[in-house]
């Protein structure tokens, strides 16, 4: 794998800024806006979210949550990751448009300003943490507060475009919504809550290590240091192999906390298969035959939701 050893870090002084494209947006019909804006807050990573949160308060509470909490955090939650990925949409306009599996986003396409993604990504923010913390706890709304800064203000503006870590280190806010929904329930995290947040973060590496590898030539091409582009195929293999094993062990490490027989018979047989596709990843790039990264970035997230699958079954059981 190619590497990067000089790349210059835009916005300092004495090195130009990247141009940033805000022509005037292109004028669509309502259905079109609508689209647009539902696009910004990335769905399909809301799903995911909501696939750890809601197991998480089912199991926090012994069962069904209240209702009324339960569907404030859905909504919070969901407005919040919301609002998360619509100002990272803002805020990596710049490289967005200069890559392939990026440049079709509603800013990249012109179909929104700037200035609107930027206030409807600051109000979802805010209608999130009002929401959550008049119909919550202080803890819950200030965990979801810190997860939408992280990722906006830590993650996007610094490790993303500035170190081979950001995927390890951004892996915190990724997360965050299993101790939310946690800590929106009883008000603090037990050590089981953060078992499971370990899953989840463990698990994010091989997960968008598998996706980087797939778009490598697209991190390179807008000077992202994703590890694919920054390190060799031997360390970028290693690192998937040690994380999913990390990732098996932290959710073998719930069972004894107080998880049933349906979720460690679901933490055996999926560990399982996700450690043999990851093992013939590695097996592949050594052979240096075609490595099909996807193929394990989708098992990872059938992974993730059979797990939590049970996670919730035993918590009803």
């Amino acid at each position: 794998m190619s590497m990067i050893t000089e790349r210059p870090v835009y916005g300092k002084p004495g090195l130009p800024d990247r141009p940033r494209q805000e022509a005037a947006p292109v004028r669509r019909d309502l259905a079109g806006v609508i689209k647009a804006y539902v696009a910004l807050t990335k769905p399909r990573i809301v799903e995911l979210l909501l696939v750890t949160t809601v197991p998480a308060m089912m199991l926090a509470a012994g069962g069904l949550p209240d209702l009324v909490t339960a569907v404030v955090v859905l909504i919070g939650g969901s407005l919040a990751a919301g609002a998360a990925s619509a100002l990272n949409c803002y805020i990596d306009r710049d490289i967005d448009q200069l890559m392939r599996r990026t440049k079709r986003r509603p800013l990249p396409a012109h179909s929104v300003t700037p200035r609107a993604v930027l206030i409807f990504g600051l109000a979802l923010a805010a209608v999130s943490l009002v929401l959550m913390g008049v119909f919550t706890n202080v803890l819950a709304t200030v965990l979801t507060a810190a997860a939408i800064v992280y990722y906006d203000v830590v993650y996007t503006m610094w490790l993303k475009r500035r170190t081979p870590q950001n995927t390890f280190w951004g892996g915190i806010c990724g997360a965050a919504p299993v101790i939310i929904g946690w800590a929106a329930v009883t008000g603090s995290v037990a050590p089981l809550g953060w078992a499971l947040f370990a899953v989840v973060f463990f698990w994010q590496m091989p997960h968008f290590y598998a996706l980087a590898i797939k778009y490598k030539a697209d991190y390179a091409r807008a000077g992202i240091p994703m590890l694919p582009v920054v390190r060799s195929a031997a360390r970028v293999n290693r690192e998937i192999l040690v994380f999913t094993v990390l990732t098996v062990v932290a959710s073998l490490a719930a069972w004894p906390l107080g998880m049933g027989p349906v979720y460690g018979v679901a933490a055996v047989l999926t560990g399982g298969l996700f450690l043999a596709e990851a093992v013939r990843l590695v097996s592949r790039s050594r052979r240096g035959e075609p490595l099909h990264a996807m193929r394990l970035f989708h098992l990872s997230t059938t992974y993730l939701t059979l797990l939590f699958i049970a996670v919730a079954c035993d918590a009803l059981l």
